[in-house]
């Protein structure tokens, strides 16, 4: 069995959540700029990330940290800082011109100076546009003007001086305004909700900590290796720990920040918060206590992730919240609740399942967000261990229970996770076999191989996928098209075809008590079982659907360093079926059933505006243009509803007009409750894949020919047939 903490991942995953482990203090004030400064710590995890990447013994691809090194560092940790160039100006940039060709020596001598001198500019000039955003608020706007704003600054030049950069944050801000305005907001109200906007950009920066300063740094640093090479502070990999197991302790509640308050999001169903019925969404944190008699901690004003660690604590733990109710203004009454702490299952991120009755079949879907797995759990040899095969499997047995013709993995958004789920889970549906070949740095090909007898699901399958489903996502869908186990439909995959390894810094240094963070570092390349390779050109349905975000915009291809594509040898494997003898007809049944089918068109123009809209790059700052934009679509929105109550279809739920606002911005149980009528919207996607694969089995159940060309292997052939 190889490494169960090997990752595919495209990206980290959002790490919102505000239920889990072990407290730590309570946080120090916050430092003015001039005192950031790295911890002896820090310099210490310095020098273990420069041995990581720079040792082949780890780095699959290793790079020697020169001066051309450095000057990828400085672009990136510019970029992360400011990359759409609205803070920094020229001057600035040719003041940190010395640094191009300097970081390699500051990481290699533990002196990290330059990075903090970088930011602590940059807090100052977010200081200074937070003072002329706000500034702008005190006269009208113009809205009869000729102007636009051209928003994707990412290839732009830096502003050659602050009247410049004036002029491009006064059309900023007067997009902001004219959007509040557009919504039919008065202009008082505009003002207060701007001002308060950019007041909270300058504040925000000043709650910025050393360590973050840090994460950053050695994040451009990571990132200059490869894509999906990262540094986590310890903070960091404590929470992709807890994102990974699905499990984790606390009181059950995700939190979010808004104003000067940390806000009750949601509740987890079950969990201490909600079962206490003293917590609603909208509540409002005050202050935080240890115990039955631990001082309470006043938390206004303090950032989310250290308020989330005086909530967290271990099973069984008490801890009191003083909290403010939603329904009550600033000065209102108070509440006290103590909540005893204990596990919690992260079930909304977890696999789940429903059926959708079409073309007069019963197909299953199972939809997977990421294939999860408790690393811990698995390394003690727990049989019960969480992971996203487990729960597959069980769901798959419910469905069989169900009596369902077909199955779908919706494998949409699924950014991948754990390389050994991602074999695992492919063996619910073949029976033993290679499912994907890793590659590693030295050139040594290992095969992974699923080696439980029988399978899970021997029925009809297909694969939906979209431009984000990458990395363990492809290796499942690649090894089921490689086998001819099943139809992949939607658009082309993310193509990311790399592993990656949490490697632990503090495995190395004697002090027991140091915490130094972990590094995903990228150990190997995968391919498909036929030697082909999923890195940049991803996975390629059989029906495919029209392309949401081009391969230019979004996926492995815009990566400036990522690996070449290459292949290797086929690894010998069985060819269960072969779908191209079906395939065009199951395209001309998808295109005569989709050029009626009212949500499907829908979709596919909505697909079409937003590119068109995107492409421009520019919006209007005119009032007559932009009304004419939003009536546009006041107007596209109405005949839709007028013709789904004819047709009988469901109304989506949710806003779908701009109101202007950022999150933290709106009302949170109403935001929270239209994002749950969101969930309720029409899926044409979905429900167009689940048709054609009632469509194959239909045409291979009544043409025995054709079932014995499409699938050969005889137990396979009978299992598509009714």
């Amino acid at each position: 069995m190889f490494n169960r903490n090997l990752l595919v991942f495209s990206a980290l995953l959002p790490l919102t959540l505000a239920i889990a482990a072990a407290n730590t203090p309570a946080p120090a004030a916050k430092a003015a700029p001039s005192a950031m400064a790295p911890t002896q710590a820090q310099a210490e995890a310095t020098t273990l990330v420069y041995g990581l990447l720079s040792d082949s013994r780890y780095a699959y691809r290793p790079m020697e940290l020169d001066d051309q090194l450095s000057a990828d560092i400085f672009r990136r940790y510019i970029e992360a800082l400011d990359n759409d160039k609205l803070f920094f100006v020229k001057a600035d940039m040719d003041r940190f011109a010395p640094y191009r060709t300097t970081l390699d020596d500051a990481i290699k001598t533990q002196k990290l100076s330059p990075a903090y001198d970088i930011f602590k500019t940059y807090i100052k000039r977010v200081d200074e546009r937070s003072a002329f955003a706000r500034s702008l608020l005190a006269k009208p706007f113009d809205f009869s003007a000729k102007e636009s704003w051209a928003y994707d600054r990412e290839k732009a030049s830096w502003a050659p001086d602050q009247a410049a950069l004036n002029e491009i944050w006064r059309k900023y801000v007067k997009n902001d305004v004219l959007r509040l305005k557009l919504a039919g907001r008065n202009q008082e109200d505009i003002r207060k909700t701007l001002d308060k906007r950019y007041a909270q950009l300058g504040s925000r920066v000043h709650e910025m900590r050393g360590d973050d300063v840090f994460e950053f740094f050695m994040n451009a640093y990571a990132s200059s290796i490869d894509p999906h090479t990262s540094y986590m502070s310890p903070r960091s990999a404590e929470n992709f720990d807890m994102q990974m197991r699905l499990s984790l302790q606390g009181i059950g509640a995700v939190l979010q920040r808004q104003d000067e308050f940390v806000v009750i999001r949601t509740l987890v169903p079950g969990g201490p918060a909600a079962s206490s019925g003293k917590i609603k969404v909208g509540d409002r944190v005050v202050a935080v206590g240890q115990g039955d008699k631990g001082p309470m901690t006043d938390v206004v004003d303090w950032r989310i992730d250290d308020v989330v660690d005086q909530i967290r604590g271990n099973k069984g733990t008490k801890v009191r919240l003083d909290v403010l109710p939603a329904d009550s203004g600033i000065d209102g009454p108070h509440k006290m609740v103590t909540l005893v702490r204990d596990t919690i299952k992260l079930e909304e991120q977890a696999a789940s399942k429903s059926v959708i009755d079409v073309q007069g079949k019963k197909i299953g879907v199972i939809t997977l967000p990421g294939f999860y797995l408790d690393f811990e759990a698995a390394r003690r040899g727990d049989p019960n261990a969480r992971s996203a095969t487990s729960d597959t499997a069980r769901l798959l047995a419910e469905l069989k229970a169900q009596g369902v013709d077909g199955v779908v993995m919706d494998l949409r958004e699924n950014g991948g996770g754990s390389l050994v789920e991602a074999v695992e889970l492919t063996g619910l549906f073949i029976d033993r076999g290679p499912v994907v070949q890793v590659r590693e740095s030295g050139g040594r090909v290992a095969v992974e191989n699923d080696d439980q007898s029988g399978v899970a699901w021997d029925g009809p399958l297909a694969v939906l996928v979209n431009r984000s489903s990458a990395s363990a996502a492809e290796i499942f869908a690649a090894a089921i098209q490689d086998y001819g186990r099943g139809l992949i439909v939607g658009e082309p995959t993310f193509g990311k075809g790399t592993v990656q390894n949490l490697i632990p810094l503090d495995r190395w240094p004697t002090k027991a008590a140091q915490q130094y963070g972990q590094v995903k570092l990228t150990i190997a390349q995968f391919f498909r079982v036929d030697g082909q390779t999923t890195q940049h050109a991803g996975v390629i349905p059989e029906i495919q659907f029209p392309v949401t975000v081009d391969a230019s915009e979004f996926g492995e291809s815009t990566f400036d360093n990522a690996l070449p594509a290459t292949r290797i040898q086929t690894a010998p494997h069985s060819n269960l079926g072969n779908f191209k003898p079906i395939v065009p007809r199951l395209l001309s049944q998808h295109n005569t059933r989709v050029a009626t089918d009212r949500e499907f068109s829908w979709w596919a123009q909505d697909v079409a505006q937003f590119k068109a809209d995107r492409d421009r790059k520019i919006i209007s700052l005119n009032e007559a243009e932009r009304r004419i934009e939003r009536d546009r679509d006041l107007a596209k929105r109405k005949q839709r509803s007028a013709e789904r109550k004819a047709l009988g279809l469901v109304l989506p739920g949710g806003p779908e007009d701009d109101d202007g606002l950022q999150a933290d911005e709106r009302n949170v149980a109403q935001q929270v409750a239209a994002e749950a009528a969101a969930k309720n919207r029409p899926d044409p996607l979905l429900r167009e894949t689940a048709a054609i694969l009632a469509d194959a089995i239909a045409a291979l159940s009544g043409d025995a020919k054709l079932a014995a060309l499409v699938m050969p292997v005889t137990h396979q052939a009978t299992v598509w047939s009714d």
